[in-house]
């Protein structure tokens, strides 16, 4: 075999050398012109172990609609806007007050974009006003303290008059 790099044979075993960014088999005297590169040895099989294997964690994926407590509003842009104007502010006044850009409250107001909950919590906050519409089972729990028959008590309260 002959070196690549002075033309000379190589007596011994060559050497794989980074000159300049090209990998040349040279000889012992000219590897020292460019940086040894390591071969690729023969790979090794691995021995099987005795402990089992570790698996990770399973992460139960999540859905976006799980945590939404509600549906957000449908003119949610035009209820922003007009508490916004009521304030005598300008979009940029309202960012600043949330800490938000003030071209993602121009693309809320547009409805381009529907605010996530952080932000939605912060614009409900600061203007005081109601971006989720609740169910009405939902709202009802909330409101009152009473107790709601069901369709089960009313029938149990027939058996009882009968």
């Amino acid at each position: 075999m002959q070196c690549e790099l002075c033309g000379a044979k190589i007596r011994g075993q060559s050497r794989t050398v980074r000159i300049e960014g090209a990998e040349l088999e040279v000889c012992a005297q000219c590897a020292k012109y460019g940086t040894e590169v390591q071969k690729p040895g023969k790979p090794q099989t691995r021995r099987a172990t005795t402990q089992p294997s570790a698996k990770p964690p399973v992460r139960k994926k999540r859905d976006v609609f799980d945590f939404i407590e509600g549906e957000i509003v449908d003119d949610y842009g035009r209820k922003i806007r007009k508490a916004r104007m009521q304030r005598g502010w300008t979009q940029k006044d309202l960012a600043m007050e949330i800490k938000e850009k003030e071209l993602l409250i121009k693309k809320i107001e547009k409805e381009d974009l529907i605010p996530e909950d952080d932000v939605r919590v912060k614009i409900e906050k600061i203007l005081d006003i109601r971006l989720i519409d609740i169910p009405d089972e939902q709202e009802e729990g909330r409101r009152t303290g009473k107790i709601v028959p069901t369709l089960g008590d009313v029938i149990s309260i027939k058996k009882v008059q009968k």
